[in-house]
């Protein structure tokens, strides 16, 4: 591990701030957004009856039965549109429920299945189901609120309020249907699609320790004991890492994560690798590391270069045959690489408030990054020459960026790409035309 190259967390000298990650599962999950809207209209829905009381209240000891006689008329026709509202709605979360539907089959067969994430953690459409829903629910209490009789000495409540708020409510819901089906649109074309990957994946690069410059790996000394993993068989999601350094301070140890962000792990496997001590209770590493179905990109660097990877490859199929969309997705993929270019890979460091080093994570390093944005790519791109053009243009702006210790992997690449393209059955003159770097690819 000595010749590893570490990122310093910016932590140094300071309790680290705590990741949450629980706050990215529920990004993950689908129930969360309606379910709290529905909690929420209710609580509402429980204010506005009470201040409708109060008005009501307030009229009949004034004696203003006028008013109240107008009010009630009001509210026999503000029931009517209630009516409707209710058994619109319905059908209405039917129709959004069918164009999601129809959007993630036809993301998940034309791009990557694992692009279907992008359509569950898109906030509009959490928020468009969240308040169709609850709107739903509250015409279903502001009904039972209505009150029956016709003298308005005998009313006891009138859902003033409640109508004007379902109106709002309504409102609200064209509102976001209109805004939910642009996006729809928007995430059912490729170059939107892909995008949002390498914005996702951006993210993730902005959440790691901030370079301040390569240093060694200080010395662990041999492994001490060792943490298996418990539970359920998956991929690793993420770590809690704020409290595996506090553990790993409080006993006087250092922990190495053994597996990285995306591996699959089995119980009974290592986890966790303890330097300099024995292994901290179970009880102080519960919930220090998350195992799902699938990979996320919290927290997991090669997650954005595998599905623009998948990607390209799926419109390099017989089947699809779409080298402009494999174009698109090397744009982004040379991107992404280009960023992580001269920052500091292979594992990060990651300190208690004294400096001192107490979690080690392995991350990928710049060949393996490079590897899995091309490696499967360029083996699909010799009977294309627009993506072979592309990807020779983006391994000549790589070496341009990368420093001299980096360029072997991109060289190899291209030498590879070279050599792929003169063993195929083109035309001399072909084979040069393939071997031509462009930006466009046929610009």
């Amino acid at each position: 591990m000595s010749d590893w190259m570490v990122t310093q967390s910016p932590l140094a000298g300071r309790r680290p701030r705590a990741l949450s990650p629980f706050r990215e599962h529920l990004r993950d999950t689908f129930w969360f957004a309606p379910t709290a809207a529905m909690v929420s209209v209710f609580v509402v829905w429980v204010a506005a009856q009470a201040l409708d009381t109060a008005v009501v209240e307030a009229l009949q000891e004034d004696g203003d039965y006028e008013t109240l006689d107008e009010l009630l008329r009001f509210a026999q026709d503000a029931k009517t549109v209630v009516n409707v509202v209710s058994s619109a709605m319905m059908t209405f979360i039917g129709v959004v429920f069918s164009i999601s539907l129809v959007a993630v089959q036809m993301a998940s067969g034309q791009f990557t299945p694992r692009v279907v994430r992008l359509f569950v953690r898109s906030r509009i459409t959490k928020a468009t189901f969240a308040v169709f829903l609850a709107t739903f629910v509250l015409t279903l209490l502001v009904l039972t609120a209505f009150d029956t009789a016709d003298d308005p000495r005998d009313v006891s409540t009138l859902p003033l309020v409640q109508s004007v708020l379902t109106l709002c409510m309504v409102a609200l819901s064209l509102l976001l249907f209109v805004l939910y089906v642009n996006a729809t649109l928007r995430l059912m074309r490729v170059s939107h699609v892909i995008a949002r990957i390498a914005a996702e994946s951006f993210r993730v690069i902005a959440s790691m320790p901030a370079p301040t410059g390569g240093q060694d790996m200080p010395g662990l000394g041999s492994v001490t004991a060792w943490v298996p993993h418990e539970g359920r068989a998956g991929v690793l999601r993420d770590v809690h890492v704020a409290r595996l350094v506090r553990v790993a301070r409080k006993h006087g140890v250092v922990l190495r994560l053994v597996p990285r962000i995306g591996d699959f792990v089995v119980p009974g496997t290592p986890v966790l690798a303890v330097h300099g001590g024995s292994a901290p209770p179970r009880g102080a590493l519960r919930y220090t590391t998350s195992v799902g179905v699938e990979r996320t990109y919290h927290q997991d660097l090669g997650f954005g270069l595998r599905q623009l990877s998948d990607i390209a490859l799926r419109a390099l199929s017989p089947a699809i045959n779409d080298p402009t969309t494999a174009v698109q997705a090397l744009d982004r993929v040379v991107q992404l690489l280009a960023a992580l270019s001269r920052y500091p890979l292979d594992a990060a460091l990651h300190r208690d408030r004294d400096g001192t080093v107490r979690l080690v994570q392995p991350v990928p390093g710049w060949t393996q990054l490079v590897d899995l944005g091309f490696t499967e790519v360029r083996g699909c791109a010799v009977g294309s020459p627009q993506v072979s053009r592309r990807m020779l243009a983006g391994l000549d702006d790589l070496m341009l960026l990368a420093p001299p210790e980096r360029r072997e992997p991109l060289l190899r690449h291209r030498e590879l790409l070279r050599q792929a393209v003169d063993e195929s059955a083109l035309s001399p003159a072909d084979r040069a035309f393939a071997l031509r770097p462009d930006r466009q690819g046929i610009g």
